[in-house]
C-alpha cells in the first residue's frame, strides 16, 4: 500500500483530505445534487437517468463558472447553448475526468442508502429516495445556487431527446 504522500486525493481517507475537498466533494453533497438531476430528468418522463450523464453533474453544476452559463430554463435547446458557449466549455472534459471519482463515490454513497438503485442502464430513485424538498437549516448561497443548478440540469436533460447527443455536445463519450 503506498504511503499517504504518494497517494491521490481521492485515494485518502476523508479526515486526510482538505477541508474545502471535504465541503464540497463529499459523497453526501455530491450525491444530493445527482439525486436531485435523477428526480428531476424522471419528471420529464419517468425514464431513468442514463448512468453516463450522472457523470457531468458536478462539472456543471459545481464550478460558479460553468453554473453562470446555465441556461435559466429547461426548455433551451442544448444544441445552441453548447455552441453559444463553446470557447467556455472547453476544459468540461477534463473537468468530467478529473471528477470521475468524486461522482462514483457519490453513486455508491446513494446506492448504499437505498436513494438511487440502477434500472436497465439508468438511475433511478431507490426504495429511500432523498427528501430534496426539505431546506437544510444551515446553508450558504452557494449550496443553494448549486442545488438550484442541479433541479435545472435534471429538467433540461430530460426535455433533451437523445442523451447522446448532450454527452456530444460536451466534448465527451460514455
Amino acid at each position: 500500500m503506498p504511503d499517504s504522500a504518494s497517494r491521490s486525493a481521492w485515494e485518502r481517507p476523508w479526515r486526510e483530505r482538505p477541508g474545502e475537498q471535504a465541503a464540497l466533494l463529499n459523497p453526501a453533497f455530491v450525491g444530493e445534487i445527482v439525486a436531485r438531476v435523477v428526480t428531476g430528468y424522471r419528471r420529464s418522463g419517468e425514464r431513468p437517468l442514463p448512468l453516463p450523464l450522472a457523470f457531468l453533474v458536478p462539472p456543471l453544476v459545481l464550478p460558479p463558472a460553468i453554473r453562470a452559463l446555465l441556461p435559466k430554463r429547461a426548455n433551451a435547446t442544448f444544441g445552441t447553448w453548447t455552441a453559444i458557449n463553446a470557447p467556455r466549455l472547453v476544459d468540461l472534459p477534463d473537468r468530467i475526468l478529473r471528477l470521475r471519482p468524486v461522482t462514483r463515490e457519490a453513486l455508491l454513497f446513494l446506492a448504499q442508502l437505498g436513494a438511487v438503485t440502477l434500472d436497465g442502464d439508468g438511475i433511478v430513485p431507490g426504495p429511500r429516495p432523498l427528501r430534496l424538498g426539505v431546506s437544510p437549516s444551515k446553508t450558504t448561497d452557494e449550496t443553494t445556487h448549486i442545488r438550484r443548478a442541479a433541479d435545472l440540469v435534471g429538467r433540461w436533460f430530460g426535455a433533451q431527446a437523445d442523451p447522446a447527443a448532450i454527452m456530444q455536445g460536451l466534448g465527451t463519450t460514455p
